[in-house]
């Protein structure tokens, strides 16, 4: 029954006959055998006066008398065929336990449902219980997800108390859960209608920012508010204050749920509820991370963020509980994933990329590492079936490059479900051959003891396969000498916590981006109502018809923001509050301990699955970008120190050699870019270990050439913006024509948050920030090109390289466009072509920029000419210098025709950026060889006269190629 036949099942149009006639004659006779029931279970016999006496039918036992029950015995042989039907099961049954808990109070004070539930499995045949109790799951799940929102979510609460009670059931629970459906019991929905769900009831008072400072941006300076101001704001922070306690009822009723579904001690029917939530909760995990080109097979992400909430949640009170009932372990405040996770093959990780690359390249390349280290011995079988798999993979990828569907399966039909993963045949077949023969604590003199263990599939594993027992670590074989021997937690709350920071990857980041729009819409509306209010008070009176014009849009947007403002509260309550902040936050501090740990174990770090390194990147940018700018960042515990640490991370990981995925690498560098933008990021940086800041700047300095260089030039200009000549601006004086709140779009402030920092639309966004170099890390830039020779000589004939690369690329564009312009018919130039055109430009820049901090820093390498490149690097200097200022000054020529098209897209190009970077490297030149004359073999005159030789040969270069264009003609 899908969600559009489900809403006319329900709520049928008057006047038209539902699609489904209700079973007139079943609907009877179940409503009836229930009265007999109730009836039935609120007797009792008086046996001395041997006559029928009334009770509470709460009170009623299963050891009961036997009279009763022989006459429940007969009822159920007539009820029990009829709740294998769906519509009598929602319509009898789910409505009858509803009314049980009408009555309010705990779940607990209503006996009779756990009642009911045992005379199911004591009266009905099995599979009549499984098919009632999975109904009506099912009607309790369409019932939760389509029932309307109203102010106290009563409908809401009322639907998960019911799934409670019958989740309370321990016989009944593990038959009526499945992961990959009761997703959607987590999730509150977000209203469409502001209306419909009563909010103006909640929230009647409505305020949003109506100061913002001269870009544009929000002031939140409270002394300056009116008092009308004032109290309108605090009547709309008393609603959202209502909001968020009624929200937080349904959330509570969602992580009781949870909390039953990780029981590890309700054995009684075989295996625990945990170990079974576990195995469906990494088959959900497969199922979304191998069908992502899919969409109709995934589980929504507005689902995904709610679940993910309550689960954090969850699994943070057993950890904690563990840590009671036993000291020696650690708090849920230090909660990691140990490395031996990522290598001992006791956790699937589906076809998802590691560090090092593909898992079985890393079996076959670490074995020896593997056996040193963790004493995990590969066995030679194993290594030869991975080889196999290994060109299966590379048929299959050859052939369609992983699609979605039939397709990723060579052709075969899509089957439902997980099954039809097409990476979990070659898991199977990489499992069944597996002998991950593991280890004994290491021996000092002994060789180590092969330990054959089962290596199973999720479907085969147990509890004892998880925990461990007698001497086996269950998912902790493998512990590597660097790591502690010390108890963390219960092992299978370590693989709960590693699928749940897979399932951020996946997608909860993606939706925590999407969400913010509506904020940003709050902002642009309010900045358009204020615009109109001042257009109104300046509208003179003789104009009525323009008057009237502005008083409507002002109505307009005033019932806009009224909308959005309220909504607005419902998504700050349920996914951008202080707690789910806090519960990101933990994830991304989980990240880092678990970089950390993995990172000590040397060459075993290639292990690690890519998605550890994406969140941490990825929750530190939620919690810069996405969150309320109400709850502040920088009050979160120990957020210096996690700066500082995800500081050391990207750091020290975006050179490293063990990582070898390209979208990782450049992930990492754009992150490292975004991080030294901001002035208490860029601080964290310079709080690191030296080693680590020198070993940073040494990568940084390598040579450009075979690497992706223009964002590490970027982190080098970043670095110097603020110490160079003409470069202590906040603003780009060529762009103070722009509107100053222009910048401050929800578009650009969107494009700065997918993170290109060296796209046209960015760097004019960066362009409006202080600038915040870093001279301690220009100290280590300087020290590391004195002492280097070599590295200063390749690391500046590559920028020189790239830089006449980008330049000669810019002039090529230009002049395209500049032809295309000036062509008598119609015509457009592509949009993409003006957006490569300004970043040529601002590489050509940013690489000017490089240059003159280096001959700032480090005049000697190109002033002291007893170094062997001096000469050679000066000359190269002045050339490119030469050509920049022949194209660039010279009036009504190609370049200034182009800038003075002003077309869009190619805002950043204009004279004053490279020429002010052109003349910086130019003064510093001369200022340093005058300065130094004594100290360099170069005189003071010299280094002018061969700029000076260089512009005349380029002028003769000039003169004769126009002569001997003359002959030709």
């Amino acid at each position: 029954m899908n969600s559009l036949t489900h809403l006319f099942f329900t709520y049928p149009v008057e006047g038209y006959l539902p699609l489904q006639s209700p079973p007139a004659a079943d609907l009877i006779k179940a409503t009836r055998l229930l009265g007999y029931l109730k009836t039935a279970l609120s007797t009792s016999i008086d046996t001395q006066e041997e006559k029928f006496v009334e009770k509470e039918s709460g009170s009623w036992h299963l050891q009961g008398e036997p009279t009763i029950l022989v006459t429940l015995a007969h009822i159920f042989n007539h009820f029990a065929p009829l709740m294998c039907k769906v519509y009598l099961v929602e319509d009898v049954l789910m409505n009858f336990l509803l009314s049980v808990l009408e009555g309010g109070g705990s779940v607990d004070e209503h006996p009779l449902i756990h009642q009911l539930l045992d005379l199911f499995w004591l009266l009905m045949e099995d599979y009549e219980v499984n098919e009632c109790l999975k109904q009506l799951m099912m009607s309790l799940l369409r019932a939760y997800r389509f029932s309307p929102i109203i102010p106290d979510l009563g409908f809401q609460i009322h639907y998960l108390r019911l799934t409670t009670a019958i989740l309370r059931h321990e016989k009944s629970r593990n038959l009526t859960f499945d992961v990959l459906r009761s997703v959607v019991f987590f999730y509150i929905k977000t209203p469409l209608r502001v209306k419909e769900a009563g909010l103006e009831e909640l929230i009647p008072t409505t305020w949003w920012p109506t100061r913002f400072d001269k870009e544009g941006k929000d002031e939140r300076d409270t002394r300056e508010e009116t008092a009308e101001e004032r109290l309108r704001r605090r009547a709309y922070e008393r609603g959202c204050q209502r909001l968020k306690k009624r929200i937080e009822v349904v959330e509570e009723l969602q992580v009781q749920i949870l909390r039953l579904m990780l029981n590890n001690k309700d054995k009684g029917t075989g295996e625990a509820s945990r170990y079974i939530f576990l195995n469906k909760f990494r088959k959900f995990l497969q199922e979304n991370a191998s069908n992502r080109g899919n969409p109709t097979v995934l589980c929504p992400p507005e689902y995904m963020v709610c679940f993910l909430h309550r689960l954090i949640t969850a699994i943070r009170s057993y950890w904690d509980e563990g840590k009671r009932k036993s000291p020696g372990s650690i708090n849920s405040e230090d909660a990691y994933v140990p490395p031996q996770l990522f290598y001992n093959g006791k956790v699937d990780y589906f076809d998802l990329q590691r560090l090092g690359g593909l898992l079985s390249h890393l079996k076959k390349t670490l074995k020896d590492d593997l056996a040193a280290k963790a004493n995990i011995i590969i066995d030679p079988a194993e290594i030869q079936a991975t080889s196999m798999d290994d060109l299966d993979e590379d048929e299959e990828t050859g052939a369609a490059q992983r699609p979605s569907g039939a397709v990723a399966m060579g052709g075969a039909l899509a089957r439902p479900s997980w099954l039809s993963s097409p990476t979990l045949g070659r898991a199977n077949r990489f499992l069944s051959t597996a002998a991950v023969s593991l280890m004994t604590p290491r021996r000092p003199l002994a060789p180590p003891e092969k330990v054959k263990v089962r290596t199973l599939t999720v479907e085969q594993r147990t509890e004892e396969d998880i925990e461990g027992s007698h001497g086996n670590d269950g998912l902790l074989l493998g512990r590597p000498l660097e790591e502690p021997d010390q108890p963390i937690t219960e092992k299978s709350l370590l693989e709960i916590l590693d699928g749940v920071v897979m399932m951020y990857n996946l997608s909860v980041h993606q939706q925590l981006g999407k969400m913010v729009v509506v904020s940003d819409d709050v902002h642009e509306y309010a900045v358009a109502l204020k615009d109109t209010d001042e257009k109104i008070a300046r509208c003179p009176s003789r104009r009525p018809d323009i008057l009237e014009e502005l008083q409507k849009s002002q109505k307009v947007f005033a019932e806009k923001l009224n909308h959005l403002s309220r909504r607005l509260a419902w998504i700050n309550a349920t996914i951008y509050s202080k707690d789910k902040m806090l519960d990101v936050y933990w994830l991304l501090r989980v990240c880092i301990r678990t970089i950390e740990h993995a990172d000590s174990t040397g060459s075993l770090f290639a292990f690690m699955p890519e998605f550890y390194l994406n969140v941490a990147m990825n929750s530190y940018s939620a919690l810069k970008n996405y969150f309320s700018p109400s709850n502040c960042m920088e009050e979160l515990p120990g957020y210096e120190d996690t700066l500082a640490q995800l500081a050391a991370i990207l750091a020290k990981h975006f050179a490293d050699q063990r990582i070898v995925g390209t979208d990782i690498k450049d992930s990492l560098m754009q992150a490292l870019a975004s991080y030294v933008c901001y002035p208490q990021s860029l601080r964290a940086v310079e709080r690191i270990p030296e080693e680590q800041r020198m070993a940073m700047m040494r990568n940084l300095l390598a040579p450009y050439e075979q690497r992706p260089w223009a964002q590490t030039n970027w982190i080098l200009v970043r670095l110097w913006r603020g110490c160079g000549f003409g470069y202590r601006y906040t603003r780009l004086p060529h762009l103070l024509k722009t509107k100053p709140e222009d910048a401050n779009l929800p578009s650009l402030q969107r494009k700065e948050r997918e993170g290109n920092p060296i796209s046209p639309e960015v760097v004019t966004l960066l362009a409006f920030q202080e600038p915040c170099p870093s001279l301690l890390l220009q100290r280590h830039m300087a020290e590391l090109l004195s002492q280097d020779k070599d590295m200063a000589a390749s690391f500046l004939n590559s920028v020189l390289n790239q830089l006449n690369w980008a330049f000669s690329e810019f002039i090529g564009m230009i002049q395209e466009i500049q032809q295309a312009a000036e062509r008598p018919e119609r015509n457009f130039v592509d949009t993409r072509q003006l957006k490569v055109c300004a970043t040529c430009f601002d590489l050509s820049v940013s690489l000017l920029r490089v240059l003159e901090m280096t001959i700032t820093l480090v005049p000697e390498i190109f002033l002291d000419w007893a170094r062997p490149s001096a000469e050679l690097l000066l000359r190269r200097l002045a050339q490119l210098l030469n050509q920049v200022l022949n194209r660039v000054t010279a009036e009504r020529n190609l370049f200034d025709r182009v800038v003075n098209l002003r077309l869009p897209g190619l805002e950043s190009v204009d004279h004053y950026p490279i020429l002010v970077a052109v003349t910086g490297i130019l003064v510093r030149i001369l200022v340093d060889s005058d300065k130094h004359g004594g100290r360099y073999y170069t005189s003071s005159e010299r280094v002018p006269n061969l700029l000076i030789k260089t512009q005349a040969k380029k002028k003769q270069k000039q003169a004769i190629s126009s002569e001997n264009r003359c002959d030709e003609l």
